[in-house]
Parts: C-alpha cells; sequence; structure tokens
C-alpha cells in the first residue's frame, strides 16, 4: 500500500508537520510504502481556467505539479495535513487542490473511470477555538477527495495550537495521527 501526505503548511517542523509525520510513521510501521510532499517548496500555480483539462483531462499549465499528478493516482491513501488560515486551508494547499481540476474533469466531465479509489484522511491545525473553525476546510478537504477518487475516510482536527512545534505539548494529538496512519493501512 501506498501513502501519499500532502504538507499544506510553510512552517517546517511546525504542528501540521509534526503531525502529519506521525500519521505517516503510523502508516509505514502498518508495512505501508510512504511518501511526504512539501507544497510550499515546490514550484506550483494555480488553476487558471483554460479549460483545456475538459478536452483530455491534463492541465496544459507545465509547472511542478507536473510530478504530483502521478504521485496522487498511484496512491492507495492520501492525508491532506494543513494549518488553518483565516477558517480554511493553507493558500499552499488550495493552490493544489485547483489543479486537481484535472482529475475532476477526467471523473467527472469525460466519465473516465480509471482513477482508482482510495482513502483520503484530513489532518487540520488551527489556531483558535472557534466553534465552526474545521467547517469550511473539511468541506473543501471532501471535495479533494472526491476529485482524486478518495473515500473521506478519517480526520483529526487540533484545535488551540499555534506557535511552532506547540503540538508536542499534546501527546493525545501525537498519538491520534499517529493512529490515523495505522488506521488508513489496516482497513
Amino acid at each position: 500500500m501506498k501513502v501519499l501526505g500532502i504538507m499544506g503548511s510553510p512552517r517546517i517542523k511546525g504542528n501540521t508537520d509534526l503531525l502529519l509525520d506521525e500519521a505517516l510513521r503510523g502508516a509505514k510501521e502498518r508495512g505501508a510504502e510512504v511518501e511526504k510532499i512539501i507544497v510550499d517548496k515546490l514550484n506550483i500555480g494555480p488553476c487558471k481556467e483554460y479549460y483545456a483539462c475538459l478536452k483530455d483531462g491534463n492541465c496544459i499549465i507545465r509547472d511542478e505539479m507536473d510530478g504530483i499528478y502521478p504521485k496522487i493516482l498511484g496512491a492507495d491513501a492520501v492525508i491532506l495535513a494543513t494549518p488553518i488560515f483565516f477558517y480554511t486551508v493553507s493558500a499552499q494547499v488550495m493552490t493544489l487542490i485547483s489543479r486537481c481540476q484535472a482529475l475532476w474533469a477526467r471523473k467527472y466531465h469525460l466519465k473516465n473511470l480509471d482513477i482508482p479509489v482510495k482513502k483520503g484522511a484530513f489532518i487540520a491545525v488551527g489556531a483558535t477555538r472557534g466553534a465552526k473553525l474545521f467547517d469550511g476546510p473539511k468541506l473543501t478537504a471532501r471535495y479533494f477527495f472526491k476529485a482524486i477518487n478518495a473515500d473521506y475516510s478519517d480526520e483529526l482536527l487540533v484545535r488551540g495550537v499555534d506557535q511552532r512545534g506547540e503540538i508536542k505539548e499534546h501527546p493525545a494529538a501525537l498519538t491520534g495521527a499517529y493512529e490515523l496512519g495505522k488506521r488508513l493501512v489496516s482497513g
């Protein structure tokens, strides 16, 4: 089983990154092959609505997203991890998601169902404790997973954590991430 972790925070070794590492560790310990991509380190531009993807399911923008499509398509599970900025996913994550319009076009417009079904898990960390903190991001994640043909299988949502590495003071969250990774692999 292949598990792809998408790290959507600009803060390396921050809370989102540490939680994703724990989830990937859990998956790896259950025998999965894991890979992590750090979106902030990639040169990916947003969707420009050229709509060329409606013709053949491929984006005509040439950048590092070209290397991400095969990773998404080849994964058996995708973990999307993001900090919450203004009650939504990070700009880095949103840029990557917008470019998955090409996969949406394959599945829904072209009715090309050759995109293998996979599992999707969502990890999000927000500094505030607002009651609706995760409502929008969960909806975004859910539709991202639909576009890449993943079932929204699991989630870990952490409130009230902001400072870099502060998640280390929340061992239950780290354990939760590790267990999420194990569950993705074990069914």
